[in-house]
């Protein structure tokens, strides 16, 4: 197993737990709280490998992210109260996982020899896109689509997986060090309450709120 296998599989763990504490929190049936699980986990990696052509999908041909999934929704349905009691451990899971997935879809837009533009791209969507699945259908609007610092934390981090690389650093340290960093944005900015500017006036939010 690689370095960004592993890393891989971290994300798949931590994007798992998020989607099955989602799923919990709603009180959803044990054939909801998998699918939620599974579509926060596979639902950016799927989107990705469709887009750049890989087929099968990633999760297709490596059961163990399959199993993976499955063996996170049931430990967390015995940890369940313990960890929704924690009201910020949906946001970091949610945190580690964007961090993880961000690196291991910059990596397939390299080894699919893309321009390092759409391989940030192709880290955000792997990122993100997961996430956006499971608040859609637990009925939520997704984080990515409000003024919290989401995608943008994943394209900060995208610029420093590049900057690295070009100053020759060891490709495991590129890995690690960006994912923290996206990691770290999305904390900071929520601890800071940092937000992306409205395009909306004060006047247009109040008649909303009404």
């Amino acid at each position: 197993m690689t370095y960004i296998d592993i890393i891989d599989l971290l994300g798949t763990i931590a994007f798992a737990i998020s989607g099955a504490l989602a799923a919990f929190s709603k009180r959803l049936d044990p054939f909801g709280i998998v699918i939620i699980a599974f579509v926060t986990a596979a639902g950016g990696g799927t989107l990705r490998d469709v887009l750049i052509g890989a087929e099968p999908v990633s999760w297709m041909k490596n059961m163990n992210l399959v199993y993976t999934i499955l063996i996170c929704v049931f430990i967390t349905f015995f940890l369940r109260k313990q960890l929704l009691k924690l009201r910020r451990t949906l946001f970091l899971f949610d945190a580690i996982g964007i961090g993880l997935y961000t690196v291991v879809g910059i990596e397939m837009g390299l080894a699919a020899g893309l321009h390092p533009v759409i391989c940030v791209t192709l880290g955000c969507i792997t990122a993100c896109f997961g996430g956006v699945i499971r608040d859609i259908l637990v009925n939520e609007i997704p984080v990515i689509f409000r003024k919290n610092i989401y995608a943008t934390a994943c394209i900060l981090g995208g610029g420093v997986y590049f900057m690295l690389r070009r100053l020759g650093i060891d490709d495991n340290w590129v890995f690690t060090i960006s994912g923290f960093c996206v990691i770290a944005f999305r904390i900071l900015a929520v601890v800071f309450k940092i937000k992306l500017p409205s395009p909306y006036s004060r006047a247009e939010l109040e008649e909303t709120d009404s």
